[in-house]
């Protein structure tokens, strides 16, 4: 793995959005690429992109939030409509950044945050990067052995460094030795803020109705949402199942597919320096 994992000065700004306040770190200068990251315990917008940020910001302003219920953003998610309530956060702070639209780049929670972004407001996106976002089929399977630790974690006797371990290692990559310790040591005590703890922003729907509002392929709009996306799926995700990707593919009028060889849930991570590139092509409209 070759990325540079140096993160270059970053900017840091809690901005008040509605009754919430979101933490954002941004680098470079350049068209705006939002990076919303995934949705595990102890997750936060720089920890998931600290591979990408300094790349991408070559060419982009790259602003990294932290979604709301996670990191040194406001906690509490709406439990009836999660993946509503994401994109609601991260459209106000659009709104407080001044900006009118925006690439979006979104990791699983974070991919399923600016797919509803966008189907609720197409105007506001310009170009869109899935990687294995959530919501793609949820309904229509059981959870995956991953989604379930993931789901788990904040249940039974509670958070633990081994359930944390065995989360990253087991489900989220493809090669466990490419997490280094001090990560997982980072994620877990991130993991124990108590108002996390008290109120997890990611937990099984409690109604039909949230669960139905979790899975996009039951959203009619996807047919009809011509923003130009490109989605990047680990053909070895044990998480969100890849089967995902060519059902959006399918869908999406204007979308490319890249299913990556021998990589799990965490493209970004794994696979930084193709990610990079693709990414940085991508939304530049270099195809």
């Amino acid at each position: 793995m070759t990325a540079q994992t140096t993160l270059p000065p970053l900017r840091e700004t809690t901005y008040d959005v509605g009754t919430r306040k979101i933490f954002v770190a941004e680098a470079g200068d350049g068209p705006p690429v939002l990076l919303l990251h995934g949705g595990g315990p102890g997750a936060s917008g720089v920890s998931n992109y600290h591979r990408n940020i300094g790349e991408l910001a070559k060419e982009y302003r790259v602003i990294v939030p932290d979604l709301p219920g996670y990191g040194r953003s406001t906690k509490g998610i709406d439990p009836a409509d999660p993946f509503g309530s994401l994109a609601e956060g991260i459209r106000g702070l659009l709104d407080q950044l001044g900006l009118d639209k925006a690439h979006l780049v979104g990791n699983s929670y974070g991919g399923a945050c600016a797919l509803r972004l966008a189907l609720d407001t197409p105007g506001r996106v310009d170009r869109m990067v899935l990687m294995g976002p959530g919501g793609i089929g949820t309904t229509r399977a059981l959870p995956t052995p991953g989604l379930n630790s993931l789901l788990n974690y904040y249940t039974g006797d509670g958070p633990s460094r081994l359930k944390l371990e065995k989360f990253i290692r087991q489900y989220l990559v493809f090669n466990a030795a490419d997490v280094p310790d001090d990560v997982i040591d980072a994620r877990y005590r991130d993991s124990l803020d108590p108002e996390v703890v008290a109120d997890p922003p990611l937990r099984r729907p409690k109604s039909v109705s949230a669960l139905w509002k979790m899975d996009f392929t039951r959203d009619q709009r996807l047919t009809r949402l011509a923003v130009p996306t490109l989605v990047l799926w680990g053909a070895a995700d044990k998480v969100n199942r890849p089967s995902g990707g060519p059902m959006l593919a399918e869908r999406l009028p204007n979308c490319d597919l890249y299913q990556v060889a021998n990589t799990g849930h965490w493209v970004q991570f794994e696979r930084a320096d193709l990610f990079n590139r693709l990414c940085a092509d991508f939304l530049a409209g270099r195809r």
